[in-house]
């Protein structure tokens, strides 16, 4: 898929010759090679023109998206299947403003970017020039730094920097933001491989020996405690050592949306997922818990509900990287501010297991109520839900795809009904939530992991937001299966409307092209299903075929994500899915939408 590594790796040998004149254009790959870069996503335009043509001279594959936005969610995508940092790349005014979704998207579930812009001319800056946007300034608040650069000389120590910045500590988005004459001109290049330093940024953080004393004795105290796997697991690559600590203690663990994967779904003592969608008894389980150790979470709002009645009655430790989320949401009794795997490390000798096989039972007991066993329930006469073909895909896939979701209903449907066991293998649009992020961020997931088996799982109204990057599967060679969870409408909000607006379906229902036709236009595979005896047939086929396949799944319309807790309620006050099993409000609106051909 991108360059081969021994090219990198022989390209950048040649790199550590004597200095030479070189454009800053040139300088842009040099640095980007030094780093391991072997792939880029991007676009070009006018004032990031020089770097382009300069490009050919280096083992750096391109892939050439059709909205900048996708470039910076395939280098999310990319980042977040393999650790290493994305990197996007687009021109200048409406090239750069296009990625500034997919930078606040990787700035809020700390995705490794850098993003590259051309800037018009130093000499041009302030004048409102043509495609001139003060794009530093745009992206001021949504990463973790970014700068101008006008000189030649500064170019490759600033994509340094941004590099070290973006994987340092709590990762994030850097926008290095590059002048046209900067690029034109040439300077002596002199490489440097010295540790980066930079006055005032401390990215590393050490915990005390006293604090981890005092954690192992709360927990060696606690009789009804619950361990949180936050996304900082994965990130910190903490799982074994999370096995670990619950073999010592059998602690259950629940996880949040962006941990799923960090520990093991069929481990014993896994719960699944917490809040607003999470399994019920989960939710009771963390309102009745007297001790959290909550390891890499920020105790967002999806998660706790109203914070006056969250988990009162237990005690809490946050393990956390950033020091600015202690304290932020919830009031803990114990943080610990460092790397997740390295605060578990110097845990695990001082842990006593606690008294907790009382606790265990009460939550075997609760278990009844799992979400999971609804779909036991749920119709199955011919008609298709969407929990039916996440079920099935997980159980044919043997839960070993690597999926990437897009926002909305599927994405609450997949966190429940698609088992995770190992880590990085869901990538998903967390804190912005995102619609539109799954394609592309699917693509660069691909480039970075070419031999897994990559689905995107997508609603009809979050593929329609980037469905011009099929063109980029189809040009680059891209095989990535597409499951749309057609149901007409912009699924959560018909939910949300369903819910708390008096069953007001107000912009909500939505007509959908041809998906197979669509998909047939590029060259790729198109497939309907709209029975669930067709679900194995078509995801078959869809592994078996050369080339991208979307799979149109025109799934219960009406259909609801069950359990729910309403924004702002209690943790444990659940709508519950209708004892009939339908997810259909008792008088629902009908859409007829689907009614022209349904079964094409």
């Amino acid at each position: 898929m991108a360059a081969p590594m021994n090219e990198v790796i022989r390209h950048t040998a040649d790199l550590q010759s004597s200095p030479r004149t070189l454009s800053g254009a040139q300088l842009i790959w040099e640095a980007l090679v030094r780093e391991g870069t072997e792939v880029v996503f991007g676009y070009p335009g006018g004032a990031i023109m020089p770097a382009y043509d300069a490009m050919i001279q280096y083992p750096i594959r391109h892939v050439l998206v059709r909205h900048e936005q996708g470039a910076a969610h395939m280098a999310e995508g990319y980042a977040r299947a393999t650790g290493r940092v994305g990197v996007a790349v687009a021109t200048s005014g409406p090239g750069a403003t296009n990625l500034v979704t997919g930078i606040a998207n990787a700035m809020m579930d700390s995705v490794p970017i850098v993003c590259i812009t051309g800037q018009v001319p130093s000499s041009l800056i302030g004048s409102d020039a043509f495609q001139e946007v003060d794009i530093t300034g745009v992206t001021l608040p949504i990463t973790k730094h970014n700068l101008l650069v006008t000189e030649p000389q500064h170019i490759a120590p600033a994509i340094r920097e941004a590099f070290y910045i973006a994987r340092s500590g709590r990762p994030g988005p850097v926008v290095v933001d590059i002048t046209k004459d900067a690029q034109q001109k040439s300077c002596e290049y002199v490489p440097d491989d010295s540790p980066v330093r930079l006055p005032g940024y401390r990215p590393e953080h050490h915990v005390a020996s006293r604090d981890i004393e005092e954690a192992a004795r709360m927990i060696a105290a606690a009789r009804r405690p619950v361990i949180f796997c936050g996304h900082g697991v994965i990130k910190s690559e903490a799982t074994e050592l999370l096995l670990e600590l619950v073999r010592r203690t059998n602690i259950p663990v629940a996880c949040t949306l962006l941990g799923l994967g960090g520990f093991p779904a069929s481990h014993p003592r896994a719960l699944g997922m917490m809040g607003m969608h999470g399994e019920a008894w989960v939710n009771r389980a963390i309102q009745e818990a007297d001790l959290i150790l909550a390891i890499g979470m920020r105790f967002d709002d999806r998660v706790t509900g109203n914070l006056k009645t969250y988990a009162k009655n237990a005690k809490k430790i946050h393990i956390e990287l950033d020091p600015a989320e202690i304290n932020k949401n919830v009031k803990v009794d114990l943080p610990l501010v460092g790397n997740a795997r390295e605060i578990l490390a110097e845990l695990m000798p001082r842990l006593a297991s606690p008294a907790v096989d009382e606790w265990v039972n009460h939550i075997e007991e609760l278990k009844g109520e799992s979400a999971v066993l609804e779909i036991q329930h749920m119709p199955d006469n011919g008609r298709l839900f969407a929990a039916h073909v996440v079920h099935d895909l997980w159980r044919l896939t043997d839960g070993k795809s690597l999926i990437v979701t897009d926002v909305g209903q599927h994405q609450m449907w997949e966190a429940q009904y698609y088992k995770h066991d190992h880590p990085k293998k869901l990538i998903t649009s967390g804190g912005l939530g995102t619609m539109g992020f799954a394609l592309p961020a699917a693509i660069g997931a691909k480039f970075a992991c070419p031999e897994d088996d990559v689905w995107v799982i997508v609603g009809d109204g979050g593929f329609q937001m980037t469905a011009c990057e099929l063109a980029t599967c189809a040009q680059e060679g891209i095989k990535v299966n597409i499951a749309i969870i057609n149901n007409g409408y912009l699924g959560m909000v018909r939910q949300w409307q369903q819910f708390f607006f008096g069953g007001r379906y107000v912009a909500t229902p939505m007509k959908s092209p041809d998906f197979v036709k669509l998909a047939e236009a590029h060259g790729l595979k198109g497939l309907r299903v709209t029975e669930r005896a067709n679900v194995k047939a078509a995801v078959e086929a869809a592994r078996a075929a050369e080339e991208t396949c979307i799979i149109d799944f025109r799934v219960e319309q009406e259909d609801s994500v069950y359990p729910m807790v309403p924004a702002g309620a209690d943790l444990q006050d659940m709508i519950r899915r209708p004892s009939n099993g339908s997810g259909a409000p008792p008088a629902s609106t009908h859409n007829p939408i689907f009614e022209t051909g349904k079964d094409k």
